[in-house]
């Protein structure tokens, strides 16, 4: 599916292809601290299929309590959250943040991971449950 998305403030745009299969949830306290909300919804896509068409997004290095380094990539104008990925490598994925797709409202998720930091209030939402990534 083709998506294209742009940050609030409209400095950064960008166009995906993503399967609107692999979209998810992630209750991890990162995504948590890192929206301001109860979760991150995400859709993953390969980073050739990925393609910025306006603006530079700033990046910021994330360690995770595991050790794992993530590139956070956000606009600098309005701070946004456009998309994470690992720091290198071939084939990189990008978790595009469903939030400033155009096409958000066809994306449901398949799929909730870090359940265990689920916050108890949130009603029942969509998507196989799975304790970790």
């Amino acid at each position: 599916m083709k998506v294209d998305g742009r940050c609030h403030c409209g400095q950064i745009t960008f166009e995906a292809e993503i399967d609107p299969e692999r979209v998810r949830i992630c209750h991890c306290s990162d995504c948590q601290s890192l929206s301001g909300s109860a979760f991150r919804l995400t859709a993953p896509t390969s980073e050739a299929d990925f393609r910025l068409l306006g603006g530079t997004p700033r990046l910021y290095r994330k360690t995770a309590e595991s050790g794992a380094v993530r590139i956070q990539a956000f606009c600098g104008e309005c701070g946004s959250p456009i998309y994470a990925t690992s720091v290198d490598g071939d084939k990189r994925t990008f978790g595009i943040r469903v939030g400033i797709l155009s096409q958000r409202e066809q994306l449901t998720p398949g799929r909730q991971f870090w359940s265990r930091s689920k916050l108890p209030w949130l009603p029942e939402l969509p998507g196989e449950v799975f304790e970790s990534q």
